[in-house]
């Protein structure tokens, strides 16, 4: 996976990056040299108080008295100092591979390309932010933009000025400063900031003219990145279930070890589960490993084989779900170095087993390790970095010929593992703040294109909480408020922002008891308001991602059972979309707004909806389009080639949209559902055409099936 990706759609809020300042024997680049640098790390959005650097750094030449006055050094300072080519190395082992941030950085860096020069070395500026742009994009009436300026407007003490460590670590801080500034601009990621900055030309012509480095990545540069190493794509096309054992081997706890002995000779097995029951649940149980046997063996000898397998078992077992993509289980197994992993069901029953045996010709890369930090996560910044890493992971897919509607699977798992983290993340700060624990069993949702796993990089917030009956207790009540709260605010900090209609659990109508939520589903229902349509739209994309998978297939299944008998319901859902006409002018032009076609309002809504009114009449209980149009057409009810030309088409567009994503996501702008058609190719635009021009007939397709059979 491409590094410089993962880096473009980092939150500023949750960045890695050096911050860096160098003093000079003058300002003109054609004679200047450095005499001294002074870096400080920014980590996951703090200024670290123990990694820094800084050192001296003899000129060759003397310092002009002028350049002393400003930093106070003198050739006495330096006379016993290490020259450039001694100092390189040191520089380069504190900065490593990260994004740099200096104030005018431009200067150091040109600086750093003159001192490389002199020793005959050719340097790679790294790709940086400019700290003086970016408070200029983000207030640009501000009288004055140096340093001091910045630091006195956003009330940050500077000490020592004009010491290289002393400015770099004011620079660190008034760039946290700016953070919540910019965000407040909707700038949020590397590629955002660098964007903006790019549009300050006549600041940059001035920096370009005085021989500087410019700091922001040309057009050009951006779009020769976009070819990113191969991945493998096995584990991100396959799920644990797929390759698991199944069923699970158990032991009870107070059988003999000489037991896990028999079975693991007898079925040729690596691992056996410690539990009792036929439905054992992961967080009751241990397992015990050939490795557990031959430890227990070389300590105690035979005699071990007649103790309790309660002593050697491994507990709480470590589990990945049975719908994860096997990457999740290669990173598991790397970050908690175990070969052995259980897997479990929805309602978090042990199902099979995997092993590191199993997944041998899995390769595991830095893209491997993505969901499982996005696990492991516990604050908002934590899960900022590896969200970062999702349009690095998408474009490499892409780039291995995975379909993108695969890819969208992909994406949604991670943006479902998102909300779940952000929910335990919740569950931790409740308790913090003396709410105590849950007050009844309840689950997180999620809504919309997660929920059908159709979700692409433009994705923000649709979630829900559904929980058992809590009466009138305010102070559960007060307890789930609070909790869809954090968990908003957890993923809007950690890139997933806000959804504009409201559509989260922070929000009343969206959490609730299964008696509020039925009541909702009836009104809906019943009342056939057009208002409620889209709320009933997504609530049928819901999947359960944290808590209790019984009380989401309670409400599923009510909501498909009333769904599917109320025929002026079902009408209705279809009147959504009558109507509609794609984006084709009369000559088969194709109609643009600004230069881009929105292909969601364009193609794929209707596409979506006219699948879901489909799969609720016929009782399809499937999420993902593709399988609500397959799963109709199995049933043998007409139009099998509208509905196969109708997949085609979403598959397409889903294409189409997430190619156009992750090339605005490096350009810094903003992921949306508009794709710039003059950048398609003649062939692929005639495709295209035909593709819409299909959709003309979508709505009376639908009205013919869904009274049908």
């Amino acid at each position: 996976m491409s590094a410089r990706t993962a880096l473009s759609a980092m939150p500023l809020s949750a960045i890695d990056a050096v911050v860096l300042d160098s003093e000079t024997t003058g300002l003109d680049l054609k004679i200047a040299r450095m005499i001294q640098v002074g870096a400080v790390l920014i980590e996951r959005g703090n200024v670290s108080e123990d990694r820094r650097f800084e050192a001296l750094v003899h000129p060759g030449i003397p310092i002009p008295p002028a350049s002393t006055e400003v930093h106070g050094i003198a050739d006495d300072h330096v006379a016993d100092a290490p020259n450039f080519d001694e100092t390189r190395g040191h520089i380069r082992q504190f900065t490593g591979d990260r994004l740099w941030i200096g104030h005018s950085i431009g200067f150091d860096l040109a600086i750093m390309a003159s001192e490389h020069e002199k020793i005959g070395e050719v340097w790679e500026p790294p790709r940086s932010l400019d700290t003086r742009l970016l408070a200029e994009v983000a207030e640009p009436r501000l009288p004055s933009f140096e340093l001091d300026a910045l630091a006195n407007w956003l009330g940050i003490e500077i000490v020592d000025r004009h010491t290289a460590l002393a400015d770099a670590v004011a620079t660190a801080q008034v760039f946290l400063g700016l953070v919540p500034k910019l965000r407040a601009k909707n700038i949020r990621t590397v590629a955002e900031a660098e964007a903006a900055c790019r549009k300050l030309s006549e600041v940059l012509d001035g920096q370009y003219k005085a021989g500087w480095v410019l700091p922001v990545r040309s057009e050009a540069s951006i779009l020769s990145e976009r070819a990113l190493a191969r991945l493998d794509a096995y584990p991100y096309r396959h799920r644990s279930s797929d390759v698991m054992s199944s069923p699970p081997k158990f032991v009870a706890p107070d059988a003999p070890l000489q037991q896990v002995l028999d079975m693991v000779i007898e079925l040729r097995i690596s691992s056996v589960f410690v539990g009792t029951g036929e439905r054992v649940v992961a967080r009751d149980c241990g397992i015990v490993t050939e490795r557990d046997l031959l430890r227990a063996m070389a300590s105690d000898g035979m005699a071990a084989l007649q103790r309790p397998v309660s002593q050697f078992a491994s507990k709480p077992l470590q589990t990945v779900r049975a719908d994860a993509f096997l990457y999740r289980a290669l990173g598991r197994m790397t970050r908690l170095k175990i070969r052995h992993l259980g897997v479990e069901d929805e309602d978090g029953l042990v199902v099979g087993a995997i092993s590191a045996r199993d997944l041998l010709k899995l390769r595991t890369t830095e893209a491997i390790s993505l969901g499982d930090e996005i696990d492991s996560a516990r604050t908002a910044d934590d899960l900022g970095a590896p969200f970062a890493k999702l349009p690095g992971v998408a474009n490499s897919l892409l780039g291995e010929d995975v379909p993108a509607r695969e890819v969208a699977a992909v994406i949604s798992r991670e943006l479902a593992a998102m909300t779940r983290a952000s929910a335990m993340i919740a569950e931790r700060q409740l308790l913090d703040e003396g709410f105590g624990g849950p007050p009844a069993d309840y689950a997180v949702l999620i809504l919309g294109s997660g929920g059908r796993g159709e979700s692409l990089l433009a994705a923000d917030q649709d979630n829900a909480i559904i929980h058992d009956d809590i009466g009138d207790d305010e102070r559960a009540s007060a307890w789930f408020a609070r909790l869809g709260e954090i968990i908003a605010d957890t993923l809007d900090a950690s890139g997933v922002p806000y959804c504009k209609g409201g559509i989260m659990a922070k929000n009343a109508e969206w959490r609730g008891s299964v008696h509020d939520w039925k009541q909702r589903i009836d009104h809906w229902i019943v009342q056939s308001r057009p208002q409620d349509l889209l709320n009933v739209d997504i609530f049928y994309d819901l999947r359960a991602v944290y808590g209790s998978g019984r009380l989401a297939r309670e409400i599923y299944s009510y909501a498909y059972e009333r769904g599917s008998a109320a025929k002026d319901f079902l009408k209705l859902m279809a009147d959504s979309t009558a109507g509609f006409q794609p984006p084709l002018g009369l000559f088969g032009g194709l109609k643009t707004e600004g230069g881009r076609l929105d292909l969601k309002k364009g193609g794929l809504f209707p596409i979506v909806a006219n699948a879901r009114v489909l799969a609720i009449r016929h009782n399809v209980m499937h999420r993902a389009t593709p399988d609500r149009l397959d799963g109709v057409k199995a049933l043998g009810i007409g139009a099998d080639h509208d509905l196969a030309r109708t997949n085609e088409t979403h598959a397409m567009l889903i294409e189409l949209m997430l190619n156009q994503q992750l090339e605005d996501i490096e350009r810094g702008i903003a992921p949306s559902n508009g794709i710039e058609a003059n950048r398609i190719s003649p062939m692929r635009l005639d495709a295209l055409k035909a593709a819409l021009s299909s959709l003309k007939t979508l709505d009376s397709t639908t009205r013919d099936l869904l009274f049908a059979g």
